[in-house]
């Protein structure tokens, strides 16, 4: 009995040890999810366990095609590391760290990154970097070493730089950084793009071989001052002679850097401004500034001084001879003698006297002492006029009071005091002024049309005894229509019951020229007075006079 229980338990205790799981303690789940009844083997096609899902290491590209065994040794699954270096062996010695994956993938070994890592360490692969292979910089005992080399240029360039000689950089103690004058983007070393702030090398001072101003390969003593490299170009100048003037030897005073030191930006303006004709000549200093004068400082600034021949030889008008002033701009300007500008503005020359030919006007050599009156110049004219005549009719020799300066007709004179308008609009001043003085011309219509007076008969003016002034009835329009309306006025006599019964004004108007004056009584049957009295005894106001016989009867039919 006893060893029967001792079998008992001996098997239990087999049987408990190869129920154990040879995956270790921490391994819980089913076996089921990877073994199936037919074996301990695992087959890939009814596997459940997602190493993705319950680890904390994805199965992605190679490694999920990589056997368990590969990584997991042992069958107890949680002693595999999950860090690269633990199933992959350090090609690099360590030189780049332990992190795989910052330069590759699950996928291959291949890195397709280097430009991003290296911008990364803050040194990116452009210009000639770009096109270097690994070892050329990393520099170690195998290819696959990549120890760190800095960032510095010199850390790869220091050769380059201890063996330039033009210029000569080590001696001249420019600095290590490659980037202050190379560009980095560059696939050689030139152009260079050095930084000369201190003396920009712009138009003619644009000069890529540096030796030509840094003689003697000596880059820090050199001189900025002009002169250190024109000495010869100033001492050789004769146009103008700059040793003999005195110039400064500041070339920058007169000239900017551009090639073949013209043109000259001296300001001439300071001295004596070069425009028009002068400005043509600018480029030639000796034209002015002629051997005779010597230094430039002794060159006269005035017209005279350069034009005094011209002046002197000058015939149209004599300048000598009529005493003109010296000063050419006041007749002249800078761009050419002529047009003259001279400012005749105390007789415009405008219009009829635009005149080009000075003798015109000026008969005698001295134009000085030509007058500005008219009749100076157009005594002949006055004289020889005859319509209307002005020297009988002692017209005024100032010309301006009736003409313009456009020309003798039409004549401006004022005839204010008898308005030529309308019919008065004559041109020929002789229709009215017939006597050949105009001083005796009356102003009263008459002294004109006494002739249309006399002829008119319908009304008869002259035995109708109407007044001699036209504008009583008539306008300077017109004879007709006549302003005078009796009718419509004053009193019906061309109708009504006095249509036909008058011949003459004086019937009714028997004060001669006053035709404010009438008379009723004289023609109707109240020549009896006594009879007219008795008859109007009973109206209010009367009296016996015409003027009260139209107030009650104003249009002679009551």
């Amino acid at each position: 009995m006893y060893r029967l229980s001792s079998i008992i338990i001996a098997l239990l205790i087999s049987m408990q040890l190869l129920a154990q799981s040879p995956h270790g303690t921490e391994l819980k789940i089913d076996c089921a999810q990877c073994h199936n009844p037919n074996g301990w083997s695992i087959d890939v096609n009814t596997i459940k366990f997602n190493h993705n899902t319950s680890t904390q290491f994805k199965l992605e590209e190679t490694h999920a095609e990589t056997n368990c065994v590969n990584c997991h040794s042992t069958l107890v699954f949680n002693e595999a590391q999950s860090s690269c270096i633990s199933c992959h062996t350090d090609v690099h010695s360590a030189s780049v760290g332990n992190d795989c994956a910052r330069c590759h993938t699950s996928n291959n070994w291949i890195v397709n990154t280097i430009p991003e890592l290296h911008e990364e360490n803050g040194f990116a692969l452009v210009g000639a970097h770009n096109s270097l292979d690994c070892a050329e910089c990393h520099t170690s005992e195998t290819n696959l070493r990549f120890d760190a080399i800095g960032n510095d240029c010199l850390n790869c360039h220091q050769t380059d730089f201890d063996e330039t000689i033009n210029p000569n950089h080590k001696s001249a103690e420019f600095s290590t950084n490659c980037t202050e004058c190379h560009s980095a983007f560059a696939t050689s070393w030139s152009p260079a793009v050095f930084n000369h702030e201190m003396f920009p090398l712009t138009l003619g001072h644009d000069i890529q071989e540096c030796k030509l101003c840094h003689i003697d390969n000596n880059y820090t003593a050199i001189s900025s001052e002009c002169i250190s490299c024109h000495q010869t170009d100033f001492d050789t100048t004769e146009n103008p002679n700059h040793e003999a003037a005195e110039f400064s030897i500041d070339c920058t005073t007169c000239h900017t850097t551009n090639p073949d030191w013209t043109p000259t930006t001296w300001n001439h303006n300071d001295f004596y401004p070069l425009n028009g004709a002068h400005n043509e000549i600018a480029s030639d200093c000796n034209t002015c500034h002629k051997p005779e004068y010597g230094n430039y400082n002794n060159t006269p600034n005035t017209c005279a001084g350069c034009h005094l021949d011209d002046y002197n030889n000058t015939t149209d008008p004599n300048h000598s001879n009529s005493n003109f002033p010296t000063d050419c701009e006041s007749c002249h300007s800078e761009s050419s003698w002529e047009p003259s500008t001279f400012n005749h503005g105390f007789f415009p020359l405008t219009l009829g006297h635009d005149i080009q030919e000075c003798a015109q006007c000026h008969t005698t050599a001295n134009y000085s002492d030509t007058s500005s009156e008219c009749v100076s110049c157009h005594q002949s004219t006055y004289d020889t006029t005859t319509d209307p005549n002005h020297a009988s009719t002692a017209f005024n020799t100032d010309c301006t009071a009736c003409h313009t300066t456009g020309g003798w007709t039409p004549s401006t004179f004022n005839h204010d005091f008898f308005p030529l308008t309308l019919g008065h609009d004559i041109q020929d001043c002789t229709q009215c002024h017939t006597t050949g003085n105009y001083n005796d011309a009356s102003p009263e219509c008459i002294s004109c049309h006494q002739s249309d007076y006399n002829s008119t008969n319908d009304p008869n003016h002259s035995s109708a005894q109407f007044p001699t002034d036209c504008t009583e009835c008539h306008t300077i329009g017109g004879w007709t229509p006549s302003t005078w309306d009796h009718d419509n006025q004053y009193f019906p006599i061309y109708s009504g019951n006095h249509q036909g019964e008058w011949s003459n004004c004086i019937e009714c108007h028997t004060v001669a020229n006053n035709y404010s004056s009438f008379s009723c009584i004289d023609c109707h049957e109240h020549s009896n007075k006594a009879e007219v009295d008795d008859d109007h005894s009973g109206e209010n106001g009367y009296a016996y006079v015409s003027s009260e016989c139209y107030r009650c009867h104003p249009t002679g039919r009551e």
